[in-house]
């Protein structure tokens, strides 16, 4: 989330110093694009940039595109197709990646500050809004979209793409130790939002974890149950033994998540299993429990173990259907 702060800090730092700033932003994207939808950056007419809309020279391209621009004055706004196919008859981006992409390129205007401050706002405050892009510029609104991302396009005068701000994915940690703390760093370098639950008041890793938005001290593992909402989330149970991983499974287990896994080795979790089935839980819930957690890399340290957690997780945000 820093990343895009970032951008809509250069925004309005521009507008508020009266120089002209391009936004560049990712309408749609599909196959290998290396710029996906939502992908955003700003030029302003000094030079300064942040963000990215794919990289390589496509983005080049793109950017000086964006300083011309602003070097004639130029004010009206553009959507143009990108095709990474160097045999595509048109809108050749110069990359040989396959896929494609659409790009706006707008010239914000000083009317829309409001606009900019409000997202900054919010992206602070971890609130969730609607960003809407169209040929009449640039809004945001508190309503939450249905939906992360939605493009309509008719014409370049008809279309509309309208993106829910803030965090998209929220991930549950419970449990803080070192496993913890390695997965909360890497998972918040990827715009996870990241709770963090623990009974240990004086835990050592508990305390030095400042990657998770939230560190919730529980009198009780059985808390999990109320305060783990179903939907959405992916969630990882990584406490400090077999007694404790066993509460939370038992309290989450007939919730519906996005992701839930626990962490622990196969043995132990073998022992778990077949005494969740001896008392007649039904198979179709145990199937939701990714256990052991991570994809199979022999991981041995902290950081290995987070890094094939992170893995597996995202594997399934993007909808890999198998792993190797």
């Amino acid at each position: 989330m820093e990343k895009q702060l970032r951008i809509w800090r250069l925004i309005l730092e521009s507008l508020n110093n009266n120089i002209g700033v391009i936004l560049l932003y990712v309408l749609e994207s599909s196959g290998s694009s290396p710029g996906r939808q939502g992908f955003f950056m700003a030029v302003n007419a000094k030079g300064k940039m942040q963000g990215s809309v794919g990289g390589g020279m496509m983005e080049h391209k793109f950017v000086e595109m964006a300083k011309d621009k602003l070097l004639r004055d130029e004010q009206e706004l553009s959507v143009r197709k990108q095709m990474h196919d160097k045999t595509a008859a048109k809108n050749q981006s110069g990359m040989i990646c396959s896929g494609e992409q659409t790009i706006f390129l707008y010239r914000v205007q000083p009317a829309e500050k409001r606009y900019i401050e409000n997202i900054i706002e919010y992206l602070q405050l971890n609130k969730n809004g609607m960003l809407q892009l169209s040929p009449e510029g640039l809004l945001f609104s508190a309503t939450i979209p249905g939906k992360e991302y939605s493009y309509s396009f008719r014409d370049e005068q008809t279309w509309i793409y309208q993106e829910k701000t803030g965090y998209k994915n929220r991930l549950y940690i419970i449990g803080a130790g070192h496993c913890s703390l390695a997965l909360s760093w890497m998972m918040r370098s990827m715009d996870f939002y990241i709770t963090l639950y623990d009974d240990r008041r004086d835990l050592k890793t508990f305390l030095e974890n400042e990657s998770a938005h939230e560190k919730l001290l529980l009198n009780d593992y059985h808390e999990c149950g109320e305060l783990v909402p179903a939907g959405n989330h992916y969630v990882a149970v990584m406490t400090m033994g077999y007694r404790t991983d066993d509460i939370v499974i038992r309290s989450l287990m007939d919730k519906k998540f996005t992701y839930l896994g626990v962490l622990g080795s196969k043995k132990k979790l073998e022992k778990m299993f077949s005494t969740y089935r001896q008392e007649g839980i039904a198979e179709e819930l145990l199937r939701n429990i990714r256990s052991p957690v991570g994809i199979a890399i022999n991981s041995q340290t902290p950081e290995e173990i987070a890094i094939s957690i992170a893995a597996e997780i995202i594997s399934v945000k993007n909808g890999v259907k198998t792993l190797p």
